[in-house]
């Protein structure tokens, strides 16, 4: 029955994007796959120190940072002397002398030396593949053509990711992300709910008899988990979509504000792409407040104080 309905136009064909798309997106993905593995090999390391009682982590804020750095390859060098390890630290981490002291003081061996040598080797190997990735990716972004010039050799690529980075939480990364997952090409998806339904960031709509309920949003493509991310740290920002955070998490909770507001990246994200000519602008933290219906919200806090005994009688305020 699918391959008949596939056959006569029943049915909508996958999203398959063109040749240029699909080879940018192997490397975003293969990027986002290396840069896993070094968050892993790194929490390896910390791991074996921890094993080692070296407690450089409660000390440094980054233990990877250029000071941490320098005090592990000290030690994978031999050098084992915590006084002699925390005149290593530089910056703000040289007021922290005391403290660094106790925390290199462990029983790192030898063995220790080995293996987080190795740990060290694998993360520094993993770095140079990222810094290639990156730059073939840029170089596949330029190169990437738009809707309309496909043929003409003027891409679009570079303009979408500084149109996307403009979004709060959205960084380069993040943009170039979007770009290879989505194309520079709207007409796969004719609207932005398209989009969202497609990426799985709208509620479903469970129908058992005569009751309608609301589902899960159910698997998207995985590599969109991105938007999860910068959808966290919009909620950080002073931002209309930090604004809208705010809103919902008191009544939605914080996992469903977080797709809601990933939602409202992706849309915005489909207008930037689909219009060459669009550009961002932030409608401020503010926006709600300067919107807001005076009437209905003096109806809805009379209706709270009424629900809590009170009887309420407004008395307008001189002009």
């Amino acid at each position: 029955m699918a391959v008949q309905a596939g056959r006569t136009g029943m049915m909508t064909p996958s999203f398959v994007p063109p040749a240029p798309v699909r080879r940018l997106r192997d490397l975003t993905r293969a990027r986002a796959v290396f840069t896993q593995e070094r968050s892993r090999h790194k929490q390896r390391a910390e791991k074996l120190l921890e094993d080692a009682q070296i407690k450089l982590t409660t000390v440094a804020t980054d233990a990877f940072g250029v000071p941490g750095r320098a005090m592990m390859d000290a030690m994978t060098a031999g050098r084992r002397d915590p006084r002699e390890l925390a005149r290593l630290a530089k910056g703000r981490m040289t007021t922290k002398y005391d403290a660094l002291v106790e925390a290199l003081t462990g029983n790192f061996n030898d063995h220790h030396g080995y293996l987080l040598k190795v740990f060290l080797d694998t993360i520094d190997h993993l770095s140079a593949q990222i810094a290639d990735l990156d730059r073939e990716i840029e170089t596949a972004i330029a190169e990437l053509p738009g809707p309309d010039n496909a043929g003409s050799g003027t891409a679009r690529g570079p303009g979408i990711i500084e149109c996307l980075d403009a979004i709060p939480g959205v960084g380069p990364h993040t943009a170039q992300i979007l770009l290879a997952e989505l194309g520079p090409d709207m007409r796969a998806f004719p609207t932005a709910d398209h989009l969202t339904s497609w990426a799985k960031l709208c509620p479903r709509t469970v129908q058992s008899g005569a009751k309608n309920g609301a589902g899960r949003t159910g698997k998207g493509n995985p590599w969109l988990k991105a938007l999860g991310e910068a959808a966290m740290t919009a909620a950080r920002t002073d931002t209309f979509l930090g604004a809208r955070y705010r809103r919902l998490v008191k009544h939605m909770g914080h996992a469903k504000a977080l797709v809601a507001v990933a939602r409202s990246i992706l849309v915005i994200a489909w207008h930037l792409i689909d219009d060459p000519d669009a550009a961002y602008h932030d409608l401020g933290a503010d926006w709600h407040q300067r919107h807001l219906d005076p009437a209905r919200k003096t109806r809805d806090l009379v209706r709270q104080l009424e629900r809590l005994g009170h009887q309420v009688t407004l008395v307008p305020t001189a002009a």
